[in-house]
């Protein structure tokens, strides 16, 4: 079990942040099949992508990197809010002192993979780090962006559900609600059945929190450079890959109000934005925001203003629709 001791200045401190270098960072682990394996779909039409690129560039090298527990800090560096780009990972990685790179060389690449030819001459050259970095660049480009902005929707909209748990029921629900594992105990966050075990105290610097969705269960950065940090398989995940999930069926619901509305009603089980929705659902903001006015004209959802953004809920009527139509 590892334990995170938590105070009333950490809960003050912690607070949430999206990192695109951590899921391509699981999404190649999965497509070199060693982590949670991906949907046949999605398998099916990045693997050949993924093998042409272990040809064509350096990413054997990258992948040598990994071990079971996890990898280098430097390819996957601390995002700095729910803002992190590719471009600012990139220039992270890209930023990384030779010395410091090959420190951490020297304790993730021990596999069998670490000692080909062609990656050892990658790590032991002088341009290593430049050559990790485009080989993940080209792996981003090809096997991730066309894909993040329907992701990134789902990782922003997963923070929005979260905020709105912490304002109606508290930090303790909300970090209980991040996994079936995590327990809030005595003035802590507990996860059974961890790799690792021990005490972690975060001595006023709070957590930091990262949805993703590529994540397997449920992750952990304890050591610096990183922040302690929790990583958690965000919400609408599972909908995504075409996994069953423990919501309504929605044919009864398509009947009444077509299929197009029946899944914004579904999928607002947490407030969203248009753009969210959008994005998460692969609908164009001009669709989703006709279909959103006759929702709510209906009195199925409601709208306020959260910050910059207009957020839709839907209302005790598109509740009891919805509940009614399982």
């Amino acid at each position: 079990m590892l334990r995170f001791e938590v105070s009333v200045e950490d809960l003050l401190r912690s607070r949430f942040a999206l990192s695109p270098a951590m899921d391509l960072c699981f999404l190649l682990s999965s497509l070199d099949g060693r982590d949670r394996p991906l949907p046949r779909a999605w398998a099916t039409r990045l693997l050949p992508a993924f093998e042409r690129l272990r040809r064509e560039s350096e990413l054997n090298a990258v992948l040598a990197l990994y071990t079971p527990q996890g990898g280098p800090n430097f390819v996957a560096p601390p995002p700095r809010g729910l803002n992190q780009t590719w471009a600012d990972d990139l220039a992270m990685i890209r930023a990384t002192p030779l010395e410091a790179a090959r420190h951490e060389f020297a304790t993730t690449a021990t596999g069998p993979s670490a000692r080909d030819p062609r990656v050892r001459a990658v790590l032991d050259s002088p341009d290593a780090v430049s050559r990790i970095a485009e080989a993940m660049d080209r792996a981003w480009h090809e096997l991730l962006a066309p894909d993040w902005p329907q992701l990134r929707a789902i990782c922003e909209r997963d923070v929005v559900h979260r905020v709105g748990v912490i304002g109606e029921h508290g930090w303790a629900t909300t970090i209980e609600s991040l996994h079936p594992s995590i327990t809030w105990q005595a003035g802590g966050i507990e996860i059974g059945h961890f790799p690792r075990v021990g005490t972690v105290r975060l001595a006023g610097d709070g957590l930091l929190l990262i949805p993703s969705v590529f994540v397997r269960n449920i992750a952990a950065h304890t050591e610096d450079p990183w922040p302690r940090t929790l990583i958690y398989r965000a919400r609408g995940t599972a909908a995504l890959w075409g996994e069953q999930e423990t919501v309504p069926q929605p044919d009864a619901l398509t009947a009444l109000v077509g299929r197009a509305r029946a899944r914004l009603l579904l999928a607002l089980d947490a407030p969203a934005s248009t753009s969210h929705l959008a994005r998460s659902l692969a609908m164009t903001p001009g669709a989703v925001g006709d279909h959103l006015a006759i929702l709510r004209s209906a009195g199925l959802l409601v709208r306020a203003r959260s910050g910059r953004s207009v957020l839709y809920r839907r209302t005790p009527l598109g509740e009891a629709l919805v509940a009614g139509s399982g």
